[in-house]
């Protein structure tokens, strides 16, 4: 729910620099809004989407598919059933596409980076975990890998290595990196006594390269301001040094989206860095994200999943979280309980596993007889 509700705010604001977006919208966003450009149905013919007025984008579709396939598997997952389960949630369910405002499968509505799900692993026959190879690094897997992290729920390192693991089939090098540390901060705020700082530790002890000093990087700069306003430009100006993409957001540089061990993705780092700027307040982790602009949903819709995990249900505004489900026509309530579910079903098995492992590991068998 603190995803979608992020999700579907910051879809509005995507694609646009902080002053466009005040200058649009009369000031700060702060509710529910519509779309940035009112002909949005042919301003842009390749993406006629409609954005804003409380229908979630293609973040919270693609984790609700994911979620969809832990509903099925009801285990950990691998690349493998990225191929086995998520492409036919993708290309054969005809699911109500809230920015088409129609029916029709997911991957008519996925940016090409995502289509490469499709391409890959049902056409090209590719090995699953190997898939992502070749594809354009972005944000694609971390935006809807937050499930992983609730499956995983207090065990960050295993949310980390299963994200790892999925996010192949999809994505490589930075991209699949953040993928990892995205579902190992939700992993660890879902653990009762996590805080924020409890998240940022677990994000900057597993992160790797470019994605750990990012993360440091904006972390150190939100902690010196108070509140999404003020975070704004300096998580801007802390990420951009990591950032290939460029500074019109439309408009990327030649170098954007390679592999590199130095870059990083501009959107976990700056939703950690609203995280903290706001002491975890939701409303204020998300709003920053929607009012930074650029991916803005994919902003807040992190945030919102990290907030959502530290915080409960209680801290997303009910009004807002009503109006998403419903011009969304989703029931995300519904789809939390179904994970809850599975997370305690696969724990249970986890802990059977390890008892397993415990009697069969001589050392502790030796331990345990004196």
């Amino acid at each position: 729910m603190g995803l979608a509700v992020g999700d579907s705010l910051g879809g509005s604001t995507e694609g646009y620099p902080p002053e466009r977006i005040r200058e649009r919208f009369g000031g700060w966003v702060t509710d529910i809004v519509g779309p940035f450009l009112e002909d949005w149905q042919t301003a842009r013919p390749i993406s006629p989407f409609h954005k804003g007025d409380g229908h979630v984008t293609d973040d919270t579709l693609m984790t609700l598919a994911l979620s969809n396939v832990y509903l099925q598997v009801r285990e950990h997952l691998t690349a493998f059933d990225m191929a086995d389960y998520l492409v036919p949630q993708i290309a054969d369910e005809v699911i109500f596409i809230p920015e088409l405002e129609r029916e029709t499968v997911l991957v008519n509505r996925l940016f090409f980076a995502e289509k490469y799900l499709l391409h890959r692993l049902r056409h090209a026959h590719v090995d699953p975990r190997e898939a992502g190879v070749g594809n354009v690094v972005n944000c694609g897997a971390a935006m809807y890998i937050a499930p992983v992290g609730i499956v995983n729920a207090g065990n960050p390192e295993g949310a980390y290595a299963e994200a790892i693991d999925l996010a192949g089939a999809h994505q490589v090098s930075f991209g699949r990196e953040a993928a990892g540390v995205m579902a190992a901060a939700v992993a660890e705020a879902m653990r009762p006594g996590a805080t924020v700082d409890s998240v940022v530790d677990v994000a900057t002890r597993l992160a790797k390269d470019g994605t750990k000093t990012a993360i440091e990087a904006v972390v150190r700069a939100a902690r010196g301001v108070d509140g999404w306003e003020a975070a704004i430009p300096v998580l801007r100006d802390a990420v951009r040094p990591f950032d290939s993409v460029g500074e019109t957001y439309r408009e990327p540089d030649l170098d954007a989206r390679k592999p590199s061990r130095k870059n990083a993705i501009e959107e976990l780092p700056v939703a950690l860095g609203m995280l903290v700027a706001n002491r975890g307040d939701y409303t204020g982790t998300v709003l920053g994200g929607v009012n930074y602009g650029r991916d803005s949903d994919s902003i807040a819709q992190m945030g919102g999943s990290i907030a959502g995990a530290l915080h409960g249900e209680a801290a997303v505004p009910e009004r807002w979280a009503d109006t998403v489900a419903s011009a969304s026509r989703r029931d995300f309530r519904a789809v939390a309980d179904g994970l809850a579910l599975v997370a305690q079903e696969v724990f249970e098995r986890d802990r059977k596993r390890w008892e397993r492992r415990l009697a069969s590991f001589p050392a502790t068998r030796a331990a345990a007889g004196r």
